[in-house]
């Protein structure tokens, strides 16, 4: 995978907190009124149901948690865009761990409920500048704050999808943050300024190799909506899917993402 050498978009760490804390609510009061029968649901996780997908959203929170246990590495040896790519090598020991917390937490409103707290102590606790040894190297934590808007968001997804008439809502920064840096990661993916990539209202990239648009309008353009990008993404939807279903819209002979995608597994 290119590095991630390009001078890196910027958040805002106070709405970065909010957004997280706020999307956690949102899940945590959907979750609340599930029967048994719901949590038991299947997801498009695999054969995980919707109680493991409950579990796995307060597990993705508590990675700060674990990661401030741990000694502060001595520098910064990654960017915020090398997370994306590095999420896939420890699958594996995420299914057990998820596994085990949805056995150990009967009731999921409390283990929210205690996931929320922590974490809003923690942040109270330690500065943005504090490094976290994370699956993709060493991050501030203010970087490693803004990949849990795409754990989320992602997930909250799922949920929805899982659970028929649910419908838990997007927090608006949660959602521009995920968007922008899932767009930001297929930069990064595919350098160069021949297609323009746009998910309004969050995101414009430029992408793929070629000739550089300057003006006017772009001979390669690709368009969706913000959730639409997250599957794409994440591979939840594959790319012919949403161009027969008109989700996106490709023009140009360089406009045809389905090589690149999904860019997180």
């Amino acid at each position: 995978m290119p590095s991630a050498k390009k001078r890196a978009r910027t958040y805002d760490p106070v709405k970065i907190r909010a957004a997280v804390l706020a999307q956690l609510e949102r899940v945590r009061e959907g979750v609340r009124g599930l029967t048994d029968e719901q949590l038991a649901l299947p997801t498009r996780l695999g054969d995980w149901t919707v109680r493991e997908l409950v579990a796995h959203i307060g597990m993705a929170v508590t990675a700060i948690g674990r990661a401030l246990e741990q000694p502060e590495p001595a520098r910064p040896d990654a960017v915020l865009l090398d997370w994306p790519f590095a999420t896939a090598a420890s699958s594996s020991a995420i299914d057990g761990f998820t596994r085990r917390l949805a056995a150990e937490h009967t009731d999921l409103d409390a283990y929210l409920g205690g996931v929320e707290k922590d974490l809003a102590r923690q942040l109270d606790e330690h500065p943005g500048a504090r490094l976290l040894a994370t699956n993709a190297g060493a991050l501030p934590l203010a970087d490693y704050l803004v990949t849990r808007t795409v754990e989320l968001v992602v997930h909250t997804d799922d949920l929805n999808a899982a659970v028929p008439g649910l419908e838990v809502p997007f927090e608006r920064q949660a959602l521009a943050a995920c968007t922008r840096l899932l767009a930001d990661a297929l930069a990064v993916k595919a350098p160069g300024g021949s297609t323009e990539v746009r998910v309004p209202p969050y995101a414009v990239v430029q992408c793929v190799e070629g000739p550089r648009h300057t003006r006017g309008t772009p001979p390669n353009v690709v368009e969706t909506d913000p959730l639409t990008w997250i599957r794409l993404a994440t591979g939840r939807l594959a790319w012919k899917d949403a161009l027969e279903e008109a989700r996106v819209s490709a023009s140009g002979e360089r406009a045809d993402l389905s090589g690149l995608l999904p860019l997180m597994r």
